[in-house]
């Protein structure tokens, strides 16, 4: 099943197949709080080979939390945050779920950086949580699937 989306104004569009999903996430980190205006960012985590994107993504890189360098990519005309990367592993690419032209099908997995998490903004406690980035035990999953 192809899925796709796109930007608020439409200069950059996306489309990958969901049967290469990786993982999907809630992260609570500062710096995606930041990034997204709100409490957390909902990422789908797809290897970089598998997305066909239409029109050019400016960039824009943070040191995270957890030190590796973040890339975040965006519309330059609209601003609407499009996927990210950490530029240590730059194929998993991190698809901002709010994104899609239709999310309804998302499966949450788990939540990064809870403990960043503010009251208002609490995480899902019936799924799989981590205080902070998960281990690299249990990144090697992600990083086999993304290959």
């Amino acid at each position: 099943m192809i899925e796709s989306g796109k930007c608020q104004c439409g200069d950059i569009s996306y489309s990958f197949d969901r049967d290469n999903l990786i993982s999907t996430h809630h992260c609570h980190c500062s710096d995606c709080q930041r990034s997204t205006g709100s409490g957390k960012a909902t990422i789908l985590f797809v290897a970089k080979k598998h997305i066909e994107i239409e029109g050019t993504l400016k960039f824009y890189e943070v040191k995270g939390s957890s030190g590796s360098h973040v890339r975040r990519g965006f519309c330059e005309n609209c601003g609407s945050a499009i996927l990210s990367y950490a530029k240590e592993i730059p194929h998993i690419q991190y698809i901002k779920a709010g994104s899609l032209n239709d999310s309804s099908w998302v499966k949450v997995d788990s939540n990064f950086f809870t403990d960043s998490a503010h009251d208002w903004n609490k995480p899902d406690e019936t799924i799989k949580s981590f205080k902070g980035n998960p281990s690299i035990i249990s990144n090697i999953k992600t990083l086999f699937k993304s290959f």
